[in-house]
């Protein structure tokens, strides 16, 4: 918190309403020297004060705090800003669930394969038989790698969010 940089904010709005500091003095049942302290950033009103003087001047208690007014391009920038962290979001959870797709897609050839050459005569055949153990390992790892991917980077996007939010609050 900048204290001089609310006692020149303070000052200004106290200009604007056309008062001195003696008549402000009088307004907050305080000293004219409280007020130039105020000013000067060498003091803070009461946070008691403070919501009076928010309302006196009607502005909000943070834009006091943060010695500047809330600008409507403030709030259009954090909106834009809001957008594209949705928009990168979005193309994230787009590029993960594509790998989970291609994952299942893969697993889903092996079964078929297979299931096709379990269904064969070659199936009694040795070489074919580790084969089929094999096939099926692929199919169970390709599931198996699917199921990371949508949990781990499905809890990223999500924990993503969730700062997101609490920014904006």
């Amino acid at each position: 918190m900048n204290q001089v940089k609310i006692g020149k904010f303070l000052k200004g709005l106290r200009k604007q309403k056309g008062l001195t500091q003696e008549q402000m003095a009088e307004k907050f049942h305080v000293s004219n020297r409280t007020i130039s302290r105020w000013e000067n950033g060498n003091n803070m009103p009461d946070l008691d004060i403070l919501i009076e003087i928010s309302d006196f001047y009607e502005v909000d208690l943070r834009e006091i705090l943060n010695g500047e007014r809330k600008s409507e391009n403030m709030e259009k920038e954090m909106k834009e800003t809001v957008l594209q962290a949705v928009d990168y979001t979005n193309t994230e959870a787009e590029r993960y669930n594509k790998r989970v797709r291609i994952c299942n897609g893969i697993a889903t050839l092996f079964i078929l394969a297979y299931t096709i050459l379990k269904d064969t005569s070659l199936s009694a055949n040795p070489t074919v038989v580790i084969g089929l153990d094999l096939v099926q390992g692929l199919a169970v790892g390709m599931l198996l790698a699917g199921l990371l991917y949508a949990s781990r980077y499905g809890a990223r996007i999500r924990a993503f969010k969730q700062r997101l939010i609490k920014r904006q609050r």
